[in-house]
Order: C-alpha cells, then structure tokens, then sequence
C-alpha cells in the first residue's frame, strides 16, 4: 500500500502549476448609505460611541416588531438593474438562524430563496491587459440586517471581551458571484470594478476602514491529472479588509492548495468546505473552521415581515436615476476624447467628480492628452498626499484649463508650468498671478538667439557631437540654457541650437 501511495505522490509532484485552473468566487458584503437601520429608526452613522444608536427592534427586545426601510429597498434595486440583475417582483423575508454573542436576537433577518435581486453579470477588464475581458455571473444579490461587533482583549493579558450594537440592523447587500474568476488578479478587478459602480450610483460609501464593504473569497483548484478533472476542497476566505489582501490571500490559498494536493492528493470529495482567516502581518490562511451550509442556519420565512411587491412603474423610476456607469464614461473618454484605454481607466477610476473635472478642463484648453496627463499626474498626486476629493482641490478647472493653453501655445515650459500650478494650489493665486509672483518672463527672439550662441560658443566638443549625428548631446547644452536664463524654453532652445548647427 505504501508503494501505491508513493507511486501516486510521485506522480502528482509531476504536475505542474501550468495545468491547474483557479476558481474564485466572490461574496462582498456592502453597508447601503441609509441614515437608519433595515427595520428600525436608529442612526446608521459611523464612530458613535458604542452601544448608543440602538433600540428594541435591533437588539431583539421581546414584543419589538421591525418596520421595513423603503430607501434601502430602492438603494438595492438601483444596484441590482446597475448590475443587470433580475429585480423581483416580490421578495419575502426570512430568519438565519445561529447564536454568536453579537447577534442578540439568535437570528438575523436575511433573504434565503427569494432574493430582491436575481441573476446578473459584471464585465471586467484590466487596462495593462494583465488579463482577457470576462463577464462574471451574479449569483443574486440580497438584503439583509448586519451583525453587531465583538471587540477582543488582543493584550494577551486575559481581558473580557466587548459587544458594541450599534452596527446591529444596519442595512446591508449581500453580493454574490458564481465561481467565474480564474485568478486572484481577477478578482481584484471584479471587486475594484464593483466598488467603482456601488460608488458612483451612490448607494454605498464603500468605506472599507470602517466596514461599509466587506468581502470573502471562494475558492479552489481544478487540476487536469489522470485523465481526469480533479477539485480540491472549497475554502471560503475571511478578514480581507483590502483589495490588496484580498488579492494575496487568494494567491497565496492557491498555492497552498496545490502544495497540499501534490502532498496527499486531498480532493474536494475527502474534506468538507472549510473557513481560512488571513493573517496580514504573515501573509498566511489560517483554519478557522468548517463551512456552514444553509441547512445548519434553519432558515424560515420571518412570521414579523410581510413580502414586498415591486411594480414595473417603481423599477422604471429607479432606474432613470442611474447615470452613465464607469464602463460606459471610459469608452467616452476613449472615443470622444482620444484618450488610451489606460489613462481613460485612471480618470474614471478616481470617481465621476475627476471626470467632470477632465471633461471641463479638456474642453477648455482644447488638449485632452495634455489635460490627462497633468490632471493623471499633478492632479492626482496632490489629492492623494493630501487625502482630498476633487471638489477641494485648490484650482478650478478654468484655471487649469488656462494653464494649459500657455503649455499648449509654448508660452510656458513644462517645469515652469508645475511650477507655476504648485504656486496657484499653495497660495491660491491665479495663473498670471502665479507667473508674476515667480518672475517668470517670455525670452524675446533676439535673447534665445544671444543664448543659443553663447551655448555653442563656450562648448564647442559638444557642438561638434551635434553635427556629427549625436543629436542627444543637445540636451546638454539646453540644461545649461536654464542656468544663463531660467525663463528660456528649452523646446524653443533645442531647435534653435539645431538649426545654427545647419540640423
């Protein structure tokens, strides 16, 4: 039996990671941005103190009745028609059922076999084509009442730990993807991609620092061996408080996967569906425990809570208030505005207030590929030091626009021009007030002829590097035009050095 054994451990080593498809679903969790809870008036906002935004309803007082949350039934259908999903057009309410110290009722009000939204698919895409488009089936998408937290002594000094309701009856998506994804790059974009519509129709924050989406990842291998198909077991990936965790975990689960099926050929039919939490500091899965199927939680339809009926009028209205979503504004920005599919995916991936942004100052200065390489470079950079949104950033796009027609028409060089945009955002000025604060002057004809002659006269070798076909040598003598005058345009410089070079 042992040779057998070997035999088989011989022949797995044998296969390499090459023949080994990945499959990952997604379930990502999103906080809908009401200002009070599923079924009862308390506040939904964050950093209260806690235990001081509940109520009987949602900490499950005897004799409490819950009352449904109209605006979080519309929030979910708006997302739901954004993720061309299925709206139902009646949708009951159901108990899951199991006992943790920060769920007080013994059970949470969810959706089980009739979910307010039905199937439906997202398309991603990765810019650099890292990889091939793929359309990612949705699962559903239901809502149902947050848990509360538990906050844990992690001293090693044996403290108690806490419960804080207030996230209790908050208002939550649950999002749910069939396994489509084939690699943790994969679903990184599915979840930025996600975050990026939730965002920009408005029904969530996406806050990930405090808990307003959250996300675990299914996932295991199916290996060609044997002339067979062969699957691992099902992991289901908690605690990925990041895109980037997320991310690494998988890739790190799929490893760790492989390692172990090459080591004692564990399939999906010897071990049931297990719980992994990530380890961030050791960039590990740790076990936490078996998978949970929906018999365990006993669901049952909630005997408090009547069904919903949504009417194809209602769908209609709610559907009229959804805009242009990112797929949609990036083919805009390629086709109206020349722009490359990347840096398209940039501008709209900041949010649709930089796409107004670029839009404006584009229009204006009349250059959209200069417009989206300083909005994607100075821009971009300010607001990310400075943790800013857009509709702060010191210079409106008039300004910007205005600045860029002087880089446009060569009035200002592109080191003078970041100079000048540093001194509008620092002082608030605008551009010809920023332009006379820094002395910066145009150079008449006659003082870049005088410079461009100096320059050849007191460095002849170089000259004679120019004629001789080494044109980059040019750029020597232009660095040092800067030091004879810092207001000489060194675009203007280099082709007047050329040209009395007879180049």
């Amino acid at each position: 039996m042992n040779s057998v054994n070997e035999s088989a451990k011989e022949a797995r080593a044998r296969v390499g990671f090459d023949q080994v498809t990945v499959v990952i679903g997604m379930e990502v969790h999103v906080q809908l941005a009401t200002q009070s809870k599923l079924f009862c008036s308390c506040s939904t906002q964050f950093g209260a103190p806690p235990n001081t935004q509940t109520c009987e309803v949602c900490t499950g007082m005897p004799g409490s009745l819950p009352v449904i949350n109209n605006q979080a039934l519309q929030l979910a259908i708006k997302t739901g028609l954004a993720l061309n999903c299925e709206i139902a057009r009646s949708t009951k309410w159901d108990r899951k059922n199991y006992f943790y110290p920060d769920l007080p009722k013994g059970y949470q009000i969810s959706q089980f076999d009739k979910p307010i939204c039905g199937k439906g698919y997202l398309d991603i895409a990765d810019a650099n084509g890292a990889f091939e488009p793929r359309r990612v089936r949705l699962e559903r998408a239901h809502l149902e009442e947050d848990a509360g937290k538990s906050i844990h002594d992690e001293s090693s000094r044996g403290g108690n730990s806490k419960i804080d309701l207030n996230r209790t009856g908050t208002p939550l998506l649950e999002i749910v993807t069939k396994p489509d994804m084939r690699s943790a790059a994969e679903a990184r974009a599915f979840l930025t991609e996600l975050k990026l519509i939730l965002v920009y129709i408005g029904v969530s924050d996406c806050n990930m620092q405090q808990g307003s989406l959250r996300c675990d990842g299914n996932i295991n291998l199916h290996i060609e061996f044997g002339g067979q198909t062969i699957a691992t077991p099902i992991v289901e990936i908690k605690n990925l408080n990041s895109f980037r965790a997320a991310e690494r975990s998988l890739t790190y689960e799929a490893r760790r996967q492989f390692d172990l099926w090459q080591q004692c050929g564990l399939t999906i039919d010897d071990s049931p569906k297990q719980t992994r939490g990530w380890n961030d500091a050791q960039q590990v899965t740790t076990m936490q425990r078996e998978k949970e199927e929906s018999a365990d939680y006993r669901y049952f339809p909630d005997p408090d809570l009547i069904a919903v009926s949504t009417s194809e009028e209602e769908i209609a209205a709610i559907e009229e208030q959804i805009d242009r979503l990112p797929a949609i504004w990036r083919e805009h920005l390629s086709e109206v505005y020349n722009l490359k599919p990347y840096d398209a995916d940039v501008i709209v991936s900041q949010g649709r207030g930089l796409v107004d942004y670029f839009r404006e100052v584009a229009d204006q200065c009349g250059d959209s590929r200069i417009a989206s390489n300083w909005i994607g470079q100075e821009v971009l950079r300010y607001l990310n030091e400075s943790g800013l949104e857009i509709d702060r950033y010191p210079v409106a796009p008039r300004q910007m626009a205005e600045l860029l027609k002087r880089v446009v028409s060569n009035q200002l060089e592109q080191t003078r021009a970041k100079e000048v945009l540093n001194e509008m955002v620092a002082s608030q000025l605008s551009v010809a007030a920023a332009i006379e604060k820094l002395g910066i002057k145009a150079v008449d004809h006659d003082e870049l002829k005088s410079i461009c002659q100096q320059l050849i006269d007191e460095h002849p070798e170089v000259a004679k590097q120019i004629q001789d076909g080494n044109i980059k040598a040019v750029g020597r003598l232009v660095g040092k035009a800067r030091k004879l005058n810092p207001n000489a345009n060194p675009g203007l410089v280099k082709d007047m050095i050329l040209k009395f070079l007879g180049i």
